[in-house]
C-alpha cells in the first residue's frame, strides 16, 4: 500500500506536543498590535490545544507529524 499523502497546508499550521496532542496557533497576532498590552500579545504567543472532537481528523490530514 503506497503512502498516504500530507496536506502541507494542514501540516504548516500544526504542531504536535511531546505527549501526542495537536496544538494550533492562535488568532488576533498578525496586525493592529500596538493597542494591544504586552501581557495579551505575551499570551497569544503561546499556542492553543485543539479540541479533541477535532483531533482525529486532523491526525488523518498529517499523518507522520
Amino acid at each position: 500500500m503506497p503512502k498516504m499523502k500530507t496536506k502541507r497546508a494542514a501540516a504548516k499550521r500544526l504542531k504536535k506536543t511531546g505527549s501526542g496532542k495537536l496544538r494550533r496557533a492562535g488568532a488576533w497576532k498578525q496586525h493592529k498590535l500596538e493597542h494591544k498590552s504586552p501581557k495579551r500579545k505575551r499570551r497569544l504567543r503561546a499556542g492553543k490545544p485543539i479540541a479533541k472532537a477535532d483531533q482525529k481528523r486532523l491526525r488523518e490530514l498529517v499523518p507522520y507529524l
